[in-house]
């Protein structure tokens, strides 16, 4: 292994963090560094040293200077120590410290500390209920950990690279004035003063300012990423003028906050330039005094002259690194706001990991209404036996996606329980949980990855082979074979497009249903998993359904009732509430309500005139 490779391995960028991310500032960044602090201790002391070599030159220089006062007569054979140091120093020394510097800061610090914060946040986020999504824009969300991930490295990176080399030179400087007299150095300890009342004053206001910018600049992303998600609903509409105004709304509230910043970095610049320029005028107009009255010597007012020109210079890079890391103050800030609240569904302390499970359900007396006043389910009741067929019909907005939602545990009950195989669901991890549980829906989720890479999401540890046969059953294995992306992949190596745009309805749920398939767990949620499908394709995979159902529990939802006319039991759902429940052929028989949305039924689902009749 390389130097390199050494110095890019020094800690592990995707190491877990200790607990939740907290809410303040400071300990925020901790949590999201944490792992790194030795290689960044390091990295701090190379940089400081490197400061320390700006005060080393500016002492050499007033020492050669010195040197030349007395004459030029033998001079190179009398100092020829001297000047060996000064080339030494400046051939050898100070290259490898600026470059040990950049080494560390380039190679092993900044480039693991973004993937180290990203991943944590990533992974603090994948945490959080679906709730948490609802209530934001994708692409917000996004952007909030990018723009807080490279934030604090951003900071990490100019603390060390920058904070570190003004402090070391700083502290190296006032040393060296002490040296040649007391009252220069306290030129500079005054000057210093007013420098830091000034970034006291304006950094705050920078710090505000940047985060109202950033919390613009993450509104821009996340509607244009909404608008562009929903390019076709905004060209069937014929919307794209009103997308444009507002998508120009938000780039202007952007706008405005970008000039709001502007005001106030531009009047910090200013400022700290005018002093930077008084600090010349101060150490060599106090040094020349004191070379007037004998008390200092032509290479003191070179080394001060040296450390003068050389701190204001530094003035503005450190002032414009000091603006630039109190405006990533603020976008972490504005971060934290979106992406460090509390889960709101947690695995319990003593939750277990469950194998497999023998399939059994039980609600008992579950309530949930999304916190609103109805809606939901309502005291409901219902068991499945291991391998039962469960089919669930009922209008829109009776509770049946709830059922589902709730048994998933992506929202716990108000009141009441959900048990698997006799144990509450709020003791089963949420992974091993939804690992139990394959499911087929109506509104198929697709990656934008390849046709291989969505069926394996449902067993990614599938052979080639296995995912071939699961393609097969669903009846999806013939048009994935001829399928060809926009850079020339064909098959099962042919990328689908985000959310799966380039299939159509019936194909994305075929691969859905492959991907169930391969899965293979003992429960199994059919939510009108063949809606999408014509009454030949249907046919054929209803076939498929028959062999997959086979030693499952099943919960089957259609408003297409003739997909679940052979279920072992039917429930109706009304107002969240069970009113009817028992076979197909009972339930027609009853002449109740499933008796007549089966009567009614023209083409094979309930319409408006059925919600009417109710």
């Amino acid at each position: 292994m390389t130097v390199i490779q050494r110095l890019s391995r020094l800690f592990d960028p995707f190491l877990h963090a200790d607990g939740p991310p907290p809410q303040t500032l400071a300990a925020f960044i901790r949590w999201g560094l944490s792992g790194s602090w030795g290689v960044m201790g390091w990295a701090f002391a190379i940089s400081a040293a490197a400061g320390v070599s700006e005060v080393i030159t500016a002492f050499l220089l007033g020492a050669v200077i010195d040197s030349t006062m007395s004459g030029p007569e033998g001079y190179f054979v009398r100092n020829a120590a001297l000047l060996g140091g000064f080339a030494a120093f400046y051939i050898i020394l100070r290259p490898l410290l600026f470059g040990s510097s950049a080494a560390m800061n380039g190679i092993a610090v900044t480039p693991n500390i973004y993937p180290l914060v990203q991943s944590r946040l990533h992974r603090w986020t994948l945490g959080q209920a679906v709730t948490f999504f609802d209530n934001d824009f994708a692409g917000r969300i996004a952007t909030k950990q990018m723009q807080t991930a490279r934030a604090v490295t951003s900071v990490a990176n100019e603390f060390i690279n920058v904070i570190a080399f003004a402090l070391a030179s700083m502290v190296g400087s006032a040393i060296l004035l002490i040296s040649i007299d007391w009252r220069v150095a306290l030129a500079l300890t005054v000057w210093l003063c007013i420098y830091f009342a000034l970034i006291r004053w304006f950094m705050p206001r920078i710090r505000g300012r940047s985060k109202a910018r950033a919390a613009a600049r993450a509104m821009v992303t996340g509607q244009v990423v909404d608008t562009i998600t929903n390019i076709k609903t905004v060209k069937l509409f014929g919307h794209g003028d009103h997308e444009d105004r507002t998508a120009l709304d938000a780039m202007e509230r952007l706008r405005l906050r970008a000039v709001e910043f502007g005001h106030v970095s531009t009047a910090f610049r200013f400022a700290l330039m005018a002093i930077a320029g008084l600090l010349p005028v101060l150490l060599i107009g106090g040094t020349v005094l004191l070379w007037q009255s004998g008390t200092a010597t032509p290479g003191d007012i070179g080394a001060a002259g040296a450390i003068a020109i050389r701190i204001a210079q530094m003035t503005g890079w450190v002032s414009f690194t000091l603006m630039s890391m109190y405006a990533d103050v603020g976008e972490i800030e504005d971060g934290m706001n979106t992406l460090t609240p509390r889960w709101t569904l947690r695995d319990g302390d003593a939750a277990l990991e469950v194998d497999r499970a023998e399939g059994r359900i039980a609600f008992e007396g579950v309530t949930f209404s999304y916190g609103r006043e109805g809606g939901g389910l309502v005291d409901l009741t219902l068991t499945l036996e291991r391998g039962e067929k469960l089919g669930v019909v009922g209008a829109s907005g009776a509770g049946k996606s709830t059922l589902v939602a709730l048994l998933l545990r992506l929202y716990d009950p108000e009141s009441g329980h959900i048990t698997l195989d006799g144990r509450d669901i709020r003791d089963i991890t949420q992974d091993s949980l939804r690992r139990q549980i394959g499911m087929v829906t109506q509104e198929t989720a697709m990656f934008n990855r390849t046709a291989r890479d969505n069926i394996l999401y449902g067993r990614p540890d599938a052979t080639q082979a296995e995912v071939e046969d699961a393609a097969r059953r669903a009846e999806a294995h013939e048009f994935i074979t001829g399928l060809r992306d926009h850079k020339g992949n064909t098959g099962y190596d042919a990328y689908l497009g985000e959310r799966g745009v380039k299939l159509s309805g019936g194909q994305r749920q075929r691969i859905a249903l492959a991907r169930a398939i391969l899965k293979d767990a003992p429960v199994l949620v059919l939510d009108e998993a063949t809606s999408a499908l014509d009454s030949e394709v249907e046919a054929a995979i209803q076939t498929a359904l028959d062999r997959v159902m086979e030693d499952k529990t099943v919960i089957a939802i259609a408003h297409r009732l003739s997909t679940i006319a052979r279920m072992d039991r039917i429930v109706v759902l009304e107002a969240g509430q069970i009113v009817e429940a028992g076979t197909h052929s009972e339930l027609l028989a009853a002449k109740g309500t499933y008796a007549r949305y089966w009567d009614r039924q023209s083409g094979g689902f309930i319409g408006v005139e059925d919600l009417a009749a109710e």
